[in-house]
């Protein structure tokens, strides 16, 4: 990257940049790699944050489907991370899951269950895991909520074979006029479920998979307790990605978690912060991090500078890290301040291999946290920072009442807000999608056809408040 002008002498926000357009020899978005440069095996930029309120088993399945990464956070028990990892580790890199339920169960159960996936369908199934129909929410108009599903289940649905790529799945669902269709094997039992939207997806995106075939994972792990019994027991689940994960990530317990974690699994890719200082960066590279986090203070639901006045301008920091990870043979993810895709085509212009998103994704059908209606009708999920007071109590919950007592007196975060899913983008696939359509166009209007020449090529300059306004849309009349 390069300054358009001088060091102005002050940190940079994200808000405080842009980028201007290089000569292009770049025929199109689609022509774009966005292969991440950290070598984790991730084909777009997107790390979701190991928040709880965020980071579950559908999220982690449907990111990965897309090519991105999920972090499951550090408070998880053991043997559940073990079984969420198996059920990411099974699904298709295609057919999405399946909601089921039996012919004889009611409206009111598929209703409670229906806004846990984007598709919108509970597949109803019979004994043998055969699919007998499908119902969505529409069909629940006028009928009793205790009405069983057999009743009002759509039969005429769409039934395709296992083995049917997503280039013949939109060609059957486009001539069949349908949104959805069943994939089931030649027994006829239910395999997934196949939308027009997500065949379309999965010929535009390449899926995050280990050398096996299968979706990526990722689990963070804190810097207290067994570090290296830990990560030995997670590398033993097939994890693929260690997460050395703390707030303030320049002190001496991160860097001895970092070893530890290194000597217990010495072929795991591992990541390790926060931080944002480029002593920071390469102290923990050092330690045998291949990968920095890098932010303090910039998400939103993080109160550390309000509270602590510690931090720094994300964008600033970035660089700075970025290259002093460079320079000591590793990489960074930028966590956090991200609001916008031109925010992510900042910090990764800035020298961020990847770049991490939590609140953003808060709202939407995958996110851990239940669905939930407002008076108004309106969908939400509740969403928390993750050194906030409801985090805390919940991190410490096994300790003595005394202890846990003092703990809750310190908090740094949003103990709880409503996230609302968005009417023109209520899943995480729909965010993706924005987010690389952004990307892509940044990547050639900077004339790189992919993310490292794009770190390379990309020039920045430095804007008021007034530049950054310029720039905003104005969805109403003047």
């Amino acid at each position: 990257m390069r300054l358009l002008q001088p060091n102005p002498g002050f940190e940079l926000t994200y808000n405080d940049v842009f980028m201007v357009p290089n000569l292009s020899a770049v025929p199109s978005r689609l022509d774009v790699d966005l292969t991440t440069t950290d070598g984790i095996g991730t084909s777009l930029p997107v790390v979701v944050s190991n928040m709880t309120a965020v980071a579950g088993k559908r999220m982690a399945e449907t990111v990965a489907r897309r090519g991105g990464l999920t972090v499951l956070p550090q408070d998880i028990p053991l043997d559940v991370v073990a079984s969420v990892v198996d059920y990411v580790k099974s699904r298709h890199t295609v057919y999405e899951t399946p909601i089921t339920l039996s012919p004889h169960q009611t409206i009111a159960d598929a209703l409670a269950l229906i806004h846990k996936r984007a598709h919108g369908a509970v597949v109803v199934v019979d004994e043998a895991g055969g699919p007998v129909g499908v119902f969505e929410e529409a069909d629940a108009a006028g009928v009793d909520r205790f009405t069983q599903l057999h009743v009002v289940a759509n039969r005429e649905v769409l039934t395709l074979p296992d083995g049917t790529d997503a280039t013949r799945g939109f060609e059957a669902l486009a001539a069949a006029r349908q949104h959805l269709a069943l994939v089931a094997n030649e027994d006829g039992r239910l395999v997934g479920v196949l939308t027009r939207k997500g065949a379309l997806r999965s010929t535009i995106y390449r899926p995050a998979v280990d050398a096996h075939g299968r979706l990526l994972t990722a689990v963070a792990v804190g810097i207290n307790g067994d570090v290296d019994g830990k990560a030995k027991a997670l590398r033993e689940m097939g994890v693929d990605v260690l997460v050395i994960d703390t707030a303030h990530g320049h002190q001496e317990r991160t860097l001895r978690a970092v070893e530890s974690a290194r000597a217990a699994a010495p072929g795991a890719p591992i990541v390790a912060g926060n931080v944002v200082t480029v002593e920071a960066t390469r102290q923990l590279i050092d330690a045998g991090a291949d990968i920095v986090k890098v932010g303090v203070g910039p998400g939103a639901m993080c109160t550390t500078r309000m509270m602590t006045g510690v931090g720094r301008p994300q964008f600033t920091a970035v660089v700075e890290c970025a290259e002093a990870a460079r320079d000591a043979g590793g990489h960074i993810w930028a966590d956090g301040g991200i609001r916008f895709p031109r925010d992510v085509a900042l910090a990764l212009a800035g020298g961020a291999a990847n770049v991490m998103f939590g609140s953003w994704l808060a709202g939407t059908f995958e996110s851990a946290a239940d669905t939930q209606r407002d008076p108004d009708g309106r969908l939400y999920k509740e969403s928390f920072g993750m050194a906030s007071h409801r985090a805390v109590k919940h991190r410490y919950r096994d300790e003595a009442a005394l202890q846990l007592a003092r703990r809750e007196l310190f908090q740094e975060g949003i103990s709880t807000s409503r996230m609302y899913l968005a009417p023109e983008r209520p899943g995480v696939e729909d965010i993706i999608d924005q987010i690389v359509a952004g990307v892509r166009s940044a990547c050639t209007y900077a004339g790189a056809g992919d993310l490292a020449a794009f770190a390379e090529q990309a020039v920045v300059g430095v804007q008021s408040q007034a530049g950054y306004a310029e720039g905003l849309p104005n969805g109403t009349s003047w």
